[in-house]
């Protein structure tokens, strides 16, 4: 058994990162999950290492998609909208097209995810939506994330109505805000710089654990993407049971000062 014993949970982008760091968790705590992903391989991977999770291809930009597997799950305890999108630059290296495909995917399709779900939710008396949003976004502006943080401060915007229109109706509403997680992304983007610069990994790895521009790690280590799935699972369980509407900061300290 577990805090999260027979819960129905779907989860996006559940192939990768924070989101099959969750997958495993919720259903290390008894949760009945779906993982879904755009990617198959990574979806038989995550099967492969949690057979007891179901897997389910979604493109979250597909509003017909959605519609068609709200219609064919039904209810849910938990929705969690962890996929994403991280555009690098800053307002005048932001194109029409990268704002329009930003927004679709890291706000849009969370609008229609919850559009989808929610009623369901509210006819069985209640649920929880977890939503993926950063510290990059109304709580800090972070340079060279222009349109990603604008995006990541629609995803609290989103959460809070969410949360202050349905809180009578047992919903529970709540953003994830992180710092910088080690995932595939921050590894990619620590290639990156080395690369820009022609400083070795290892050099600019330390970059970022001792904070110079534009690394930003208070506590000297990276947040794990287990950290991370932990908020996750508190804000549905029982013990989170009067979060509403939160914008939950796991950041490392990095909003502290």
């Amino acid at each position: 058994s577990g805090r999260l014993e027979e819960k129905k949970t779907l989860i996006t982008a559940a192939g990768q990162g924070i989101g099959r760091a969750s997958a495993l968790a919720y259903a290390n705590e008894g949760a009945r999950v779906l993982a879904t992903d755009i990617n198959p391989e990574s979806l038989a991977s995550l099967k492969e290492e949690s057979p007891e999770i179901e897997t389910c291809l979604l493109d979250i930009t597909d509003p017909q998609a959605i519609t068609n597997l709200a219609k064919e799950i039904g209810t849910l305890d938990v929705l969690f909208n962890c996929a994403g999108f991280v555009h690098h630059g800053t307002l005048l290296e932001c194109e029409e097209s990268d704002w329009e495909f930003t927004f679709d995917l890291n706000v849009r399709s969370m609008y229609r995810m919850i559009r989808a779900f929610l009623p369901a939710m509210l006819e069985t008396g209640g649920g929880s939506i977890i939503n993926m949003a950063s510290v990059a976004s109304n709580v800090r502006g972070v340079p060279n994330r222009f349109v990603y943080g604008a995006s990541k401060a629609a995803v609290i915007g989103l959460t809070k109505s969410v949360a202050a229109d349905f809180v009578k109706q047992g919903i529970r509403c709540n953003a994830i805000c992180p710092g910088t997680v080690r995932t595939d992304l921050s590894e990619h983007r620590i290639d990156t710089y080395a690369a820009e610069r022609g400083k070795p990994k290892e050099e600019v790895l330390e970059d970022y654990l001792l904070e110079k521009e534009p690394y930003h790690q208070p506590m000297s280590r990276f947040i794990s993407i287990e950290e991370i799935a932990a908020a996750a699972v508190y804000l549905c369980s029982s013990a989170g049971a009067a979060m509403r509407g939160a914008a939950f900061t796991v950041d490392g300290g990095w909003t502290a000062r």
